[in-house]
């Protein structure tokens, strides 16, 4: 199997193109070995860059876990990168389908003519409470829940995928350990991602996500956009405005539309190296 290794903001990925879909070997035990850190290449999760029939590409993401998730912020920028660099996509605006939608994608390029950061229309967030999905009923702002004996105050917003947004300085232990327990919690049926967010100036917040499917992660796109939209729904930074989010992998951009129609998010998207690897050894060492 041939891929690349790219991560936005520390968020790692394997990118595969399979343009004639997901191939029937890349079962859901392969996707966990590949991502494995000691035996297998190591990432946060794997994504497919495959035809779409919204769009001209569309992006599959295999978690490290082997569960599929909807979208990735982070992951969506890798393949906008990959498309123009390695598979001659020159296209202004990059259209990318994902199961959440399609995601424009705009790069900028350095002197040498080479993909600097990208900036992806992440789309109106989702704030009915049913489709994010929370359980149980009310308002998705200020939800009181509880984990290990600890009560949290979050907010549900979904990028897609389900977030939980809660203004509350922790620390990566802290992240780990309460974030395993909210995000598999009753109150979200097909869990969700946690956002711990702590305002550190005007407009400016450091956050820490824990991942459905991953765990900890370094950085979070969609949980980005998720986090961005929450405070403007909260009242601690006006729509419209840039926002500045301070991830453990690094700084993101955001911008709210005014209306809420709307969550740009503009990062870089780093090719870390390539290569092949026999799957058919991997699978045979996983067995």
């Amino acid at each position: 199997m041939r891929f690349v290794k790219y991560q936005g903001t520390g968020n790692d990925f394997v990118v595969v193109e399979a343009l004639d879909g997901r191939p029937d070997w890349m079962t859901d035990e392969l996707v966990r070995a590949v991502c494995d850190r000691h035996f297998g290449i190591g990432a946060d999760g794997i994504l497919l860059i495959e035809r779409g029939r919204l769009a001209p590409w569309f992006m599959r993401v295999l978690n490290a876990d082997g569960s599929e998730a909807e979208m990735c912020g982070n992951g969506v920028r890798c393949v906008a990168r990959h498309l123009r660099e390695r598979m001659g996509v020159t296209d202004d605006e990059i259209r990318i389908e994902t199961l959440a939608g399609v995601k424009p994608c705009r790069v900028r390029l350095d002197a040498d003519g080479l993909v600097e950061s990208v900036a992806v229309g992440l789309g109106a967030p989702i704030l009915d409470r049913g489709l994010i999905p929370m359980g149980g009923t009310g308002d998705i702002l200020g939800v009181a829940t509880s984990a290990m004996g600890r009560e949290f105050v979050g907010n549900g917003v979904s990028m897609g995928n389900p977030h939980f947004v809660i203004f509350e300085g922790v620390d990566t232990a802290e992240a780990q350990r309460f974030g395993s327990v909210l995000s598999t919690s009753p109150l979200f049926p097909r869990h969700a991602n946690i956002e711990f967010a702590e305002s550190v100036g005007p407009a400016h917040f450091r956050v820490i996500v824990y991942e459905r499917g991953c765990g900890l992660t370094l950085a979070c796109g969609t949980g980005a956009g998720a986090t961005a939209v929450a405070a403007v729904l909260t009242g601690r930074v006006p729509a419209g405005e840039p926002i500045r989010l301070d991830l453990p992998g690094g700084p993101l951009r955001l911008t709210v539309a005014s209306d809420l129609s709307g969550v740009t998010l503009e990062g870089p998207a780093t090719r870390v190296f390539e290569g092949d690897i026999d799957v058919a050894a991997l699978a045979a060492h996983q067995d």
